[in-house]
């Protein structure tokens, strides 16, 4: 098996939990074999929103597809 890992922002007006959850979400929706998500880092937007915008940075690990020889 080999995986790739990519970076994910998600974002909430919420909580970091719920920004979290926005990126998996995501991730679920648009990848196939998703296995597991790492929280790498967390802020808040405050200068271009009317309110909070909590921001959860996130690495999603996804199973590649075998190549078709194997």
């Amino acid at each position: 098996m080999v995986f790739k890992k990519i970076t994910l922002i998600g974002r909430s007006n919420e909580s970091f939990d719920a920004a979290v959850d926005d990126a998996i979400d995501r991730a679920e929706e648009t990848l196939a074999g998703v296995k597991w998500v790492e929280v790498k880092e967390l802020g808040v937007e405050l200068a271009s929103v009317e309110t909070r915008e909590y921001q959860a940075e996130v690495e999603v690990a996804f199973e590649l597809q075998a190549k078709a020889d194997e």
